[in-house]
């Protein structure tokens, strides 16, 4: 007779739970029926609207980011994408560079530091995935690819953003071009601080993936989406298809190699 020593097998580590897929796809679903209602509403509603939808977005990304790389990375990305966020706005601010000289309206809620407390959100909703299809398409320029790829959202964000009276600048001259209201220096800030901010990130935060983590495919919606309601939006309920042409042809510049990669890579 014999006794063998038994080892329990150690627990796996699972994927992601039906709870924390609702989560994930139910927020990025907000923020986008948020944004399919921006056009129809005005007033309280639209101002409200404004902010539940970047506060969904931002959700929707720390969620993704937690469900795929784990919740040091998710942390960490909070922590710096929130900070970074609050200063270099408040720098912007206060001395007008690197964006130009402009000052935020009091309809965008409470303050923070001299800034709405919605702005580092802003920053956050669509940094990770950006930050992820930059990692895909160049480990080597993957902080210039990403800083391009924020400053193309933005020639998408500002427009709106100004026409609804959220924010304004001082001074626009040189503009952006088909948006007179934009000066360029907010679209050099936003690529030089969209470079330093995913400085930090590539630097900082855990490059691979969990084991049994979602994949890419809601931050890679969230980034079609914005492409998709940047150019139709624009052209079909603000009329300004230069704004549509513009910002679809840069953020295109930056999103189309990232889907041919990421599709060439599953064949």
């Amino acid at each position: 007779m014999s006794i063998r020593n038994y080892t329990p097998r150690k627990r796996e580590r699972r994927g992601p739970s039906r709870i924390e897929t609702l989560l994930l796809w139910g927020t990025l679903a907000v923020a986008i029926a948020f944004q399919i209602s921006y056009p129809l509403l005005e007033g309280e509603p639209l101002r409200l609207i404004t902010i539940g939808t970047v506060y969904a977005a931002a959700l929707a990304t720390l969620t993704n980011a937690y469900l795929s790389h784990g919740s040091r990375y998710a942390l960490g990305y909070f922590a710096i994408t929130f900070t970074f966020g609050l200063a270099i706005e408040h720098i912007g601010i206060t001395t007008g560079w690197p964006f130009g000289s402009y000052s935020y309206d009091i309809s965008l809620g409470a303050f923070f530091f001299s800034i709405p407390l919605v702005v580092p959100f802003a920053w956050m909703m669509l940094s990770h995935p950006i930050l992820i299809a930059a990692r895909a398409l160049s480990p080597r320029w993957t902080v210039v690819i990403g800083g391009f790829g924020l400053m193309a959202w933005d020639l998408f964000l500002d427009p709106q953003m100004v026409s609804a009276g959220r924010w304004r600048w001082n001074d626009t001259s040189p503009h952006v071009p088909f948006q007179p209201e934009i000066p360029l220096s907010n679209t050099f800030g936003w690529f030089l601080s969209g470079i330093i901010l995913m400085t930090l990130l590539h630097t900082l935060l855990p490059k691979e993936r969990r084991k049994n983590g979602v994949n890419t495919n809601a931050g890679d919606a969230l980034l079609i989406w914005t492409w998709f309601s940047g150019v139709v939006g624009n052209i079909f309920f603000f009329s300004r298809p230069g704004v549509a042409f513009v910002g679809g042809l840069t953020f295109a510049l930056f999103l189309f190699p990232y889907l041919f990669k990421r599709w060439i890579n599953r064949q």
